[in-house]
């Protein structure tokens, strides 16, 4: 079993796995979609997540008639989201570990401010 980042397929087995020609892969490579690994021979290896990646900008294209360019733009955004993500997953793990010692640093905590609103409504 391989490991989710482990480059281990070729260029003609993830083509034929996804029902892709080669060349749309190396297309996805030239514009800086996909940055397969490569052997000491310059061979294209492609990881799991490689494949997933490759299969979401498949539904992009395909499904959603996205083009190239709105793909990339997608792309950088799904992994700024994914880094914000787990910076958020960080600061929770760090506030609860710090409230079950007894303490919250004033520069740590976490400030809510609430409002009241009233709505009246009125009848003809």
């Amino acid at each position: 079993m391989h490991g989710y980042d482990e480059p281990v397929y070729q260029i003609s087995v993830v083509a034929k796995a996804l029902n892709i020609h080669p060349q749309t892969l190396r297309q996805y490579e030239r514009e800086g979609l996909i940055t397969p690994s490569r052997t000491n021979g310059k061979i294209r290896l492609y990881s799991q997540k490689d494949i997933d990646k490759i299969n979401l900008i498949l539904r992009l294209t395909r499904d959603l008639g996205v083009n190239l360019a709105g793909v990339d733009i997608i792309l950088q955004f799904k992994d700024q989201i994914d880094s914000y993500e787990s910076e958020i997953e960080d600061l929770k793990y760090e506030l609860a570990k710090l409230k079950n010692q007894g303490m919250v640093p004033a520069q740590k905590s976490l400030v809510t401010k609430k409002s009241v609103y009233e709505i009246i409504l009125f009848g003809k």
